[in-house]
């Protein structure tokens, strides 16, 4: 059982003030205009949620991925997209604080900890995502300096981030194991973005190319060893399914809340359609997911905070089992509401929209079920390793 204490409780109740106040009234507005809410980032900095998961010694509030995760699920409870994009910059804070020097500790993570450089993470590419290790991205060594030259694609915050970690290929001859980090700086030359995807949801959320010509990116920039930023890639995982799925969770959360609010006050037949059965098992099975999928999420998050050796098995499996459920809830949701819960007057088509990437991104759902089965057959989960 996931008794919080008095202190998970606390946080959980200012992040949902939080939420409720500064997130909720504007989410759909955010959408419709496809803004990004920089100003939200300072003020997530002030309540210690920009560095969530580095220590205090670097500005951070070192709260563990328990907490990370309630903290996801509240957040998204109001606004998905906000979620998403906070979840990447506390991933890049975290990486570089656990492979970078003391040096980068003090240039990066500390002011993203602080609210004041928001960073973003680059791994896929048109040719590799699931095979995320068949990326083409280039970096040469010159001297004191790696000429980075390619495209990467599908990345969150691209063009109003200011830090990005870009997995690039330093040794293309070695597969997955020439494949090295590089932090590269907004308004590095070289550097530019490509174009801003349509998405069907997460529109506050802005996903773009990035573009690399001839970009000249200081050694000093190497986040751990050349040859170490597959590993450094996939470290960021299991937290991040665990994110997604505290997220995924929040969001499910809130559309049976409309849902449940909807079918107490639309009134058919001479009483609210809350009374009709065909709505209360829609309800309940609604309801069995959320619960489900909050325990599944919790578990993964108290997991790696042990430092479970079997983490990534559970992390997958909330991820994937939160994501589904959520797409379900969300569109059951959508039923519940009729034709209301097809137009913008209600939440619900917002919530449908929006849910259905966290099952394609940090790992399709397919690729979830590769790796928990793989985890049950006692193989190591390392995919695109060569």
């Amino acid at each position: 059982m996931f008794m919080l204490n008095d202190e998970q409780r606390e946080i959980q109740a200012l992040v949902r003030r939080f939420a409720q106040n500064e997130v909720a009234p504007h989410a759909e507005e955010w959408d419709e205009r496809a803004y990004f809410p920089r100003e939200l980032f300072p003020k997530m900095a002030d309540l210690g949620l920009a560095g969530m998961l580095v220590p205090e010694e670097v500005g951070g509030a070192n709260l563990g991925r328990l907490m990370a995760a309630i903290v996801f699920e509240q957040l998204a409870g109001a606004d998905l997209a906000t979620a998403v994009w906070l979840s990447v910059h506390n991933m890049v804070t975290s990486l570089i604080h656990r492979y970078g020097n003391d040096e980068q500790h003090k240039r990066w993570v500390a002011p993203m900890a602080a609210g004041k450089l928001l960073g973003a993470f680059s791994l896929s590419e048109a040719g590799s995502g699931s095979d995320a290790a068949a990326l083409t991205t280039s970096a040469r060594r010159e001297g004191e300096s790696y000429i980075v030259n390619g495209t990467k694609l599908w990345v969150t915050s691209a063009g109003v981030a200011d830090v990005y970690a870009v997995m690039v290929k330093t040794n293309p001859a070695a597969g997955a194991r020439g494949i090295t980090c590089l932090i590269v700086e907004k308004e590095t030359p070289g550097f530019s973005y490509g174009k801003l995807e349509r998405k069907m949801g997460l529109h506050s959320s802005p996903t773009r190319e990035l573009l690399f010509e001839n970009c000249r990116v200081p050694v000093a920039n190497r986040l751990g060893q050349e040859g170490q930023g597959f590993k450094i890639a996939l470290s960021s995982l299991d937290g991040g399914r665990i994110n997604i799925g505290a997220s995924a969770t929040g969001l499910a959360s809130a559309a049976l809340e409309v849902a449940t609010r909807y079918a107490q006050e639309r009134r058919q037949f001479g009483r609210a359609i809350g009374a009709f059965q065909g709505i209360q098992f829609l309800l309940a099975d609604m309801a069995m997911k959320v619960e489900a999928a909050r325990l599944m999420v919790y578990q993964a998050g108290a997991r790696a905070d042990a430092g479970d050796p079997m983490l990534t098995y559970y992390a997958a499996m909330a991820k994937c089992f939160a994501t589904d459920a959520a797409m379900q809830v969300a569109t059951d949701a959508v039923q519940a509401l009729g034709g209301a819960g097809y137009v913008h007057d209600w939440p619900v088509e917002r919530y449908m929209r929006d849910v259905k990437a966290t099952q394609i991104f940090e790992g399709a759902n397919q690729i979830q079920r590769v790796v928990i089965a793989r985890q049950m057959l006692g193989q190591i989960a390392t995919e695109g390793m060569r």
